[in-house]
């Protein structure tokens, strides 16, 4: 229900803001505009769900050879304790729990077109577990929340669009991007624990949380000894090894066990194809809602109206050009970067609202677009506690994202 209304505000709001522009600032294009940005958003929003297909179908065929070669079995036990404390409603070694880790791991290394799918096939093999098929699980949402906060250990495309906008030291941000997404990660858990009386001090998640600390701040210490340019090719390099490493894993293991591998691959491909269809409606209509309210320019009065009571209180308002990158984000991630890139070009890449705004970019995940086709997915109607706890994840991200950049960067 709560999507629902968000939904509903967008376009209710963007109304009223569009007739004060008519009325007041004459600006008679405005409607023009919004309608065009629905017609415009609508067709973005179905190119992207085709434009999955072939990524749905390819993932989720090589999910269906681990599944059935075993190997999605292994990595359920790796993290077994851990996930048996967070995912409680979940049978352990289950093969959701294979899912969701691939998924977090395709995140953190920063492989999108390969973490979507993944992400699909864990909440599909969730939705198998759901006593309410139209209500989201404590399982769903918890693995949602944790998606959406989007713990990325190398933001290469945000350190490749500073290159390219003539930044003196594009890596500058890679510290600070860490450090954000670390505490949107970690407000996310710790907020949809608390919504699911989860024992956080439990000791299996205690040494599973430090393990994580210590091996992300050894990465982030050794990456902090390389250039940009060793940055981008020592990231690239280990994280598609490692993707294509699970995939011929994957098949070795199959082979071994006798399983016919190709029939098994065309069976889970048959079911990404099925889901990329089924995730239209959803995507369109959350990016046409997307599109209405940037078109309608909401979020430039958010943006001046935050820089009035910021200056009112006599705060330094170098951060407040970046808002715009946080306020995008979390509704549409290439509205965000679009938005990155243009501040950067207009007020050079490293100048402290740039830099502000690439932090903010790298500290979170498009939560409304992630709500929409997960859930969308699955056909799930009422998601409960899911977005209130991945917008508090998202505004952690910001805050973090914004504090940290004064530390580094004033």
């Amino acid at each position: 229900m709560a999507l629902n209304y968000v939904w509903i505000a967008f376009f209710l709001v963007s109304f009223v803001v569009a007739l004060v522009k008519l009325i007041f600032f004459q600006d008679y294009q405005i409607f023009t505009t919004i309608v065009n940005s629905t017609f415009d958003m609508s067709k973005t929003g179905a190119e992207i769900s085709l434009g999955l297909i072939g990524l749905m179908t390819f993932w989720l065929g090589i999910m269906k050879i681990g599944e059935k070669g075993g190997m999605i079995n292994i990595f359920a036990r790796i993290v077994g304790p851990f996930f048996a404390k967070i995912f409680p409603e979940v049978p352990r070694n289950h093969p959701a729990l294979g899912s969701v880790l691939m998924n977090f791991s395709a995140n953190m290394l920063g492989l999108d077109n390969a973490a979507t799918p993944l992400g699909l096939k864990a909440m599909k093999e969730l939705q198998e577990l759901n006593p309410d098929k139209e209500t989201a699980s404590n399982a769903q949402i918890m693995f949602l929340v944790l998606n959406a906060s989007s713990l990325v250990l190398i933001p290469t495309s945000i350190m490749a669009f500073r290159k390219a906008a003539g930044a003196v030291d594009p890596s500058d941000v890679f510290v600070p991007c860490l450090l954000a997404t670390f505490f949107s990660t970690l407000v996310g858990l710790v907020v949809t624990c608390i919504y699911q009386k989860i024992n956080l001090f439990q000791k299996v998640i205690m040494l599973y949380l430090g393990t994580a600390a210590v091996l992300i701040f050894g990465l982030l210490y050794y990456f902090t000894t390389l250039d940009q340019d060793q940055i981008g090719l020592v990231s690239g390099v280990v994280g598609n090894l490692l993707l294509f490493g699970i995939i011929i894993s994957f098949i070795t293991l199959a082979l071994f066990r006798k399983i016919n591998v190709f029939e098994t691959f065309i069976e889970g491909a048959k079911e990404g194809f099925e889901i990329a269809i089924k995730i239209i409606p959803y995507l369109v209509g959350i990016l046409v809602a997307v599109g209405v309210l940037r078109g309608s320019g909401t979020l430039d009065f958010i943006t001046q109206g935050i820089g009035s009571i910021v200056a009112f209180f006599g705060l330094d308002t170098s951060f407040v050009p970046a808002l715009p990158v946080a306020f995008m984000k979390p509704l549409s991630g290439s509205g965000a970067r679009g938005l990155m890139v243009e501040l950067m070009k207009n007020s050079g890449a490293d100048s402290f609202a740039s830099r502000v705004a690439c932090v903010i970019q790298g500290s979170t995940e498009t939560t409304f677009y992630v709500l929409a086709i997960y859930f969308g997915s699955v056909s799930i109607k009422k998601t409960r506690h899911a977005l209130p706890a991945a917008l508090l994840a998202e505004v952690a991200g910001v805050i973090a994202a914004i504090i940290i950049a004064y530390i580094f960067f004033k």
